[in-house]
């Protein structure tokens, strides 16, 4: 095949992706319910995998927490071989049960948290460790996974089962499976961070502006939420000590700084609620 030929074939293979994943729709919804509840009630969320789908939960992992402006440990990653397996395969770790079991127990897992496991086999022994254990301590399970009637989706509260069909390279599951489960994720973690008001409208309105990028970012959202031009919410997301959050509620309520974090405060954070406030 020319190097066009092999692009081609792949991308009529991973155009198959989204329309497994529509077919799976329902329990996506369901595990976003879930997870927003458990977080909700203070809870955490962990993702855990092997290899490619440990790597992909931990990418959602460390971006939620400037996305939304959480705190990093409500979102957290378990990965065989621990972190230095996102820069470095450590195979051999995927196949301790006991080893998922160790790693999970260290977490502490309850009834508030919530645990989901990723895998395309649906089958790997340190997943299924990891969810034994969370099961084990009530709490609750959601399986990401691309095979029908795997160990994982069995053992789990909410299956997501996504048949994404053979890969193009046989086997190579992070491809067309990597696909699927990065997209799931986003979609489970977006989904509870929305139904949760950390979002307003479609503006990530809590989000930490430590860059230039990210500052000139948080100038827009305050821009048009607040319907005031570029100067003036510079200056008020400077005065609110650069939280957007704070700056927003500032302008839209017209109150201070100090009662704008007071009303914050009492709505746990959330802009729409502080207004309503």
């Amino acid at each position: 095949m020319s190097a066009l030929e092999m692009a081609s074939l792949m991308n009529r293979e991973d155009a198959a992706v989204p329309r497994a994943i529509k077919r799976v729709l329902p329990q996506v919804a369901k595990a976003i319910e879930i997870i927003a509840q458990r977080l909700g009630r203070g809870g955490r969320l962990f993702y855990v995998g092997t290899g490619t789908s440990g790597r992909i939960g931990a990418l959602d992992a460390v971006e939620i927490p400037p996305t939304f402006g959480i705190e990093p440990g409500t979102i957290q990653f378990v990965i065989a071989g621990g972190v230095r397996a996102l820069a470095r395969a450590t195979e051999s770790s995927e196949d301790s049960i006991t080893l998922g079991r160790h790693d999970m127990a260290a977490r502490k897992p309850g009834k508030k948290d919530v645990v989901v496991g990723i895998a395309a086999s649906g089958r790997t022994p340190y997943t299924i460790g990891a969810m034994e254990h969370a099961n084990n301590k009530g709490a609750a399970t959601i399986a990401v996974v691309c095979n029908k009637g795997s160990a994982m989706a069995g053992m789990a509260q909410v299956a997501i089962e996504v048949d994404v069909g053979p890969e193009v390279l046989t086997g190579s599951t992070r491809l067309k499976a990597g696909t699927a489960e990065k997209l799931i994720c986003n979609m489970l973690s977006t989904g509870a961070m929305a139904r949760l008001g950390y979002v307003y409208g479609n503006l990530m309105v809590n989000l930490r502006p430590k860059n230039k990028k990210l500052f000139e970012r948080a100038v827009t959202i305050v821009e048009s939420v607040a319907g005031v031009n570029r100067e003036v919410a510079a200056r008020a997301l400077k005065a609110a000590g650069n939280q957007v959050p704070i700056a927003l509620v500032m302008l839209k309520a017209n109150v201070g700084k100090a009662e704008a974090s007071r009303r914050l405060k009492r709505a746990d954070g959330i802009v729409r609620k502080a207004l309503k406030g």
